[in-house]
């Protein structure tokens, strides 16, 4: 093949839709990590049970990096939930309500009643609790309750620092690794959420979840004007507190769930 046939090819490439990967490794780690630091003496013994000497932070990955096992390729389905534009809060979660699609809503509800049993082998344990770990990370990432035609924002081009890229893949990684930070540095640059500010979001259920992250999808939509636009510093300093503020929801209400599990 020639080089310039080369060229050609490459650029096709990087031009696709990028497969969606939710935070990415760095993001769900932050959400993982900032979960652990929320838990129960009695929610930590016991999922320390389950997952050994596997953190939470490192345990929020697994349903990720199955994706290059086909025989886990029925979880595809799980990560996300898309919508259609223009719904009300009530809309969205009637939505919920009566969904009874393969969908990251209702994963995430069967992984809760299922960790809840007290004779789930413990093979099970371990992989349901890596991706109801994971799947609620999922959902706090905002084009994961995005539109079903772009995939959530997959077919969104756009350039970071101008290089090819999509709306979905900066959300997922770009513009968290552009902070340049380690999970475990991060995590405690925003683990300052208030007693009444982590006893108010996990007091709401997940229908709430969604919608928060489907009123933000529906801005980030509107904040690309053009194909191919190019997003960088202004894009970081616009977006960068609405990023930090679903990490640090996703990793306290993730803690909630674990405590009413495992607690």
């Amino acid at each position: 093949m020639s080089v310039f046939k080369k060229l050609i090819v490459f650029s096709v490439f990087l031009y696709l839709p990028f497969q969606s990967m939710a935070w990415g490794m760095l993001g769900h780690r932050i959400v993982g990590e900032i979960a652990d630091r929320h838990l129960s003496s009695k929610a930590r013994k016991n999922i320390k049970k389950i997952l050994g000497n596997e953190s939470i932070a490192m345990a929020s990955n697994w349903a990720d990096f199955v994706k290059s096992d086909p025989a886990y390729d029925y979880l595809d389905k799980w990560h996300y939930v898309n919508l259609k534009q223009g719904l009300t809060q009530s809309e969205v979660e009637a939505f919920l309500q009566q969904d009874t699609a393969t969908d990251a809503y209702t994963r995430i509800q069967f992984l809760q009643n299922e960790l809840k049993k007290k004779d789930l082998p413990q093979v099970r344990q371990v992989t349901y609790l890596r991706l109801l770990i994971h799947f609620v990370g999922d959902v706090h990432q905002p084009m994961h309750v995005g539109r079903p035609e772009d995939l959530g924002g997959n077919r969104i081009r756009v350039e970071w620092f101008n290089q090819p890229s999509n709306l979905h893949r900066v959300w997922d990684s770009q513009l968290l690794e552009h902070q340049q930070l380690s999970y475990t540095e991060y995590a405690t640059a925003l683990n300052f959420a208030s007693k009444d500010q982590v006893k108010t979001w996990q007091k709401q259920l997940a229908p709430i979840w969604f919608f928060e992250s489907y009123q933000i999808a529906q801005q980030l939509y509107k904040g690309i004007t053009k194909p191919g636009e190019n997003l960088s510093y202004r894009y970081n300093f616009d977006y960068v507190q609405t990023m930090n503020d679903q990490l640090l929801k996703g990793g306290v209400r993730l803690a909630g769930v674990l405590n009413e599990i495992f607690g």
